[in-house]
């Protein structure tokens, strides 16, 4: 491993490269990676990209590539579709690759893209398998699903139940899953009930998707479940989601009393400390004992620059 001292810049990697071979690879890694030609990531991210590294290129070496002007003018001309894709390389070689929606807000939802928090709580899980292996896991506000797909192809889950209520997430949802080689039960609001088929291997968790307002189920809906594990990322966005969330956490906690009280993991992003304030001041008069969870290491995914994020494990 390269120490801080050895560690290059990609422009001073250019300078001392004497043929195109360094941006061959690049190429060959990203744009030009056979993911990204399969499910093609977002028009815009492709040209600024491609501009970027040409914009290097130029300022070291006089001698054009055409490979990099060819895959410039390629995305070019096509517009910007409402759809793309977003590829995830995992430790174990595998990959997570999400269809997206190309702006942070559609129809209605912001649970159509993928946010900070869902990273970190999966790089967390990919560190920490032993809390999902061989255990049921609920999801609440699954969104794009990537944690959940994470999880599913790293840390052996006996079952996984992604959950989310608006309608357009959960058809992405779906979508995602299949997507990733899984399958799914065929009755989202008895997961047990069905051994279910997966295309992944033959030793997938079963996968459900079950639709699920906080606001509305109820104690029966939600111990059908039989949850080991529950997990949230980043749903703390406003002080009404807080409320509601804390009183689905309730109703978990009450109908599943007498069995092993499940864990439960908490991601998010620090943007408004007083929503997390609130988040952890209805923990305590709801009688949810709490901890933090020691920070990890962000190096496997890409993570918006300065954001602070932080993982809280309830005692239900």
């Amino acid at each position: 491993m390269e120490g801080p001292e050895n560690k290059q810049s990609l422009e001073e990697k250019l300078r001392d490269s004497s043929g195109p071979e360094l941006l061959l690879i690049i190429l060959q890694k990203t744009v030009k990676h056979p993911l990204c030609v399969k499910h093609p990531p977002s028009v815009k991210y492709a040209r600024c990209f491609l501009s970027e590294l040409i914009r290097k290129h130029e300022a070291v070496h006089t001698e054009p590539l055409d490979e990099l002007y060819e895959a410039l003018a390629e995305v070019l001309m096509p517009k910007e579709p409402t759809q793309c894709h977003r590829s995830y390389l995992l430790p174990s070689g595998d990959s997570v690759t999400l269809s997206e929606s190309t702006a942070i807000i559609s129809h209605g939802t912001t649970g159509l893209v993928t946010w900070d928090a869902a990273l970190y709580l999966a790089e967390w899980a990919i560190q920490n398998p032993a809390a999902f292996a061989h255990r049921t896991v609920l999801e609440l506000g699954s969104g794009a699903g990537l944690t959940g797909l994470a999880i599913c192809k790293t840390c052996c889950p006996s079952a996984y139940i992604f959950s989310d209520y608006h309608s357009c997430v959960l058809e992405q949802l779906r979508g995602n899953v299949l997507l990733n080689g899984l399958s799914l039960e065929p009755d989202a609001t008895a997961p047990a009930q069905h051994p279910g088929h997966n295309t992944y291997d033959s030793e997938s968790p079963k996968v459900t998707v079950a639709q699920l307002d906080w606001d509305v189920v109820t104690a029966p809906q939600l111990a059908a479940f039989q949850p080991d594990v529950i997990i949230a990322a980043d749903v703390l966005y406003c002080p009404e989601t807080v409320l509601s969330l804390v009183r689905v956490l309730q109703r978990l906690s009450a109908c599943l009393k007498g069995q092993q009280a499940p864990d439960a993991y908490v991601a998010f992003t620090v943007r408004n400390p007083q929503t997390c304030q609130l988040f952890t001041s209805e923990l305590g008069q709801a009688g949810i004992p709490w901890e933090a969870v020691p920070h990890h290491d962000q190096k496997l995914f890409p993570y918006e620059e300065h954001s602070d994020m932080a993982i809280l494990k309830l005692m239900l």
